[in-house]
């Protein structure tokens, strides 16, 4: 199982991006999916859950309201819609599966990670 995040870049604050983490390997199973973000010095902290079936979410408060995670099964695809992108907002971002079918923020239920995306917001 691999998992391929793209869609990062430079983007002035205000801005927007949409990430993409493709799985491959093995066909979507009934995992949770989420979005990680590493910025220089600082742990890697949630930022948005999905469960499998894609109706729950859960968002890490410094985003809510800004950015949307969704997926789609058929094509093994999850995305983060990332709106009004601030300086703050940049870090390395990574996709991972859960091992569980819920959305879930806690880090150490996640087995499978994607290399990460550099998002850069200039002010």
């Amino acid at each position: 199982v691999q998992l391929q995040a793209s869609g990062g870049g430079l983007v002035q604050a205000g801005g927007f991006l949409r990430l993409s983490c493709t799985i491959s390997g093995r066909p979507f199973g009934r995992n949770g999916m989420g979005w990680f973000r590493q910025a220089p010095g600082k742990e890697r902290d949630a930022v948005a859950a999905i469960s499998w079936g894609g109706r729950d979410t859960y968002y890490a408060e410094s985003v809510e309201g800004r950015f949307t995670i969704s997926r789609d099964n058929a094509k093994n695809t999850v995305y983060l819609h990332m709106n009004s992108l601030k300086p703050e907002d940049t870090a390395i971002y990574f996709c991972a599966r859960a091992r569980v079918s819920i959305a879930t923020m806690r880090k150490e239920l996640y087995d499978r990670w994607g290399q990460g995306t550099l998002v850069t917001v200039s002010s």
